[in-house]
C-alpha cells in the first residue's frame, strides 16, 4: 500500500494548488472526496456481501449438522421402541399363559372432560368479589345515561 504521511500530503496539496489553481481547487477536491466516498462504499459493500456468504456456507453446515443428528435420534428411537415392543409381546404372551388377563382390570373408553366452572369462558379477575364489596369498588359498569338517572337528586314540591 502507499505509505501516504503528512508532509507528503502537504506536497500533493502544493503541487496541486499550483496546477489547478486557487479557483477551481475546492471544487477539484470536493469531487475527489465524493469519488473516493464512492469507492469506499462499494469496497463495504464487498466486504458485507462476501461475509453475508461464508455465513450462509456456515449455516447449511450447521443445518447438515443437525439434520443429521436428528436422523441418527429417530433411528435410535426406532430401534428401541421395536425392542420395546418386542419384550412387551413376550411379557404379555407369558402372562396370558399364567392365566392373569389384565385387559379386563382397564377402562374401555375414557370419560369425556367436563369442565368444573359453570361459566369457564366467562373473564375473571384475579381480586375477590367479597374483598371488591368490603372496599367499595364497582363491580359492574353502568351506562351514562343509567348513572345520570341513579344519581339525579330527587324533586320536593
Amino acid at each position: 500500500m502507499i505509505d501516504l504521511g503528512i508532509s507528503k500530503l502537504v506536497m500533493i496539496g502544493a503541487v496541486a494548488l499550483i496546477v489547478i489553481g486557487p479557483e477551481k481547487l475546492p471544487r477539484v477536491a470536493r469531487t475527489v472526496g465524493t469519488l473516493i466516498g464512492k469507492a469506499q462504499r462499494y469496497v463495504s459493500d464487498v466486504k458485507a456481501e462476501v461475509s453475508r456468504s461464508m455465513e450462509l456456507d456456515e449455516l447449511k453446515r450447521m443445518k447438515e449438522s443437525v439434520e443429521s443428528a436428528a436422523q441418527d435420534v429417530s433411528q435410535s428411537m426406532k430401534s428401541g421402541s421395536d425392542e420395546f415392543e418386542k419384550t412387551w409381546a413376550e411379557a404379555t404372551h407369558v402372562a396370558s399363559e399364567n392365566g392373569s388377563d389384565y385387559s379386563t382390570s382397564l377402562p374401555e373408553v375414557a370419560p369425556e372432560y367436563r369442565h368444573p366452572r359453570k361459566n369457564w369462558r366467562l373473564k375473571q379477575g384475579a381480586t375477590p368479589n367479597w374483598f371488591k364489596a368490603r372496599t367499595g369498588v364497582r363491580t359492574k359498569a353502568l351506562s351514562g345515561a343509567a348513572r345520570v338517572a341513579r344519581f339525579r337528586p330527587t324533586r320536593f314540591n
